[in-house]
């Protein structure tokens, strides 16, 4: 695949719980089954300790239009392990987006192969990159709050770049 193509989510949309139902039963069609969610910016604050009220909103939206969730995150700490676990989902942590060995990992706990899932994030050159690498439908969703970690800023112009030349 090459580089430029893995940047480009399948869908954009502004948060988890706006993505519409009809499109949701488009990806069940396909056979999508499982949707691996990022964490931190995409169901939650950024390095949020606990899941809010939004997190849980948006796993149910998801599970209660046929998805099973599995939290995929970059984070080394066992905070999202601890924040799945609150959430009832298995996780992925230290997942290395986008490289795909986190996804992988996640694809074989879920036991489900690529064609079955779903990747959706905040982040372009980690989630929808990881996602696309690995084979999966990706979904970008716009970041939750503007508060975010110094280097998830320092890569937000260059997103901003992508997304001007491919217009998503």
């Amino acid at each position: 695949m090459k580089i430029f193509k893995a940047m480009i989510p399948n869908e954009v949309w502004p948060k988890v719980v706006e993505i519409p139902i009809v499109n949701l039963n488009q990806l069940k069609d396909k056979g999508i089954r499982v949707a691996f969610l990022d964490y931190d910016n995409t169901i939650d604050i950024d390095r949020s300790t606990a899941p809010s009220d939004y997190s849980l909103d948006c796993i149910n939206y998801l599970e209660m239009n046929g998805f099973k969730c599995c939290l995929v995150s970059n984070a080394k700490s066992s905070r999202s392990s601890v924040i799945a676990k609150e959430l009832g989902l298995p996780s992925v942590n230290c997942a290395h987006k986008p490289r795909t060995d986190g996804v992988k990992r996640a694809m074989e706990l879920m036991n489900a192969t690529n064609n079955e899932c779903v990747m959706i994030g905040d982040q372009i050159f980690t989630d929808v990159m990881a996602g696309n690498l690995a084979g999966c439908y990706t979904i970008m969703v716009e970041k939750y709050q503007p508060k975010e970690i110094w280097y998830v800023k320092i890569k937000r112009p260059f997103e901003k770049i992508v997304r001007l030349i491919a217009r998503f």
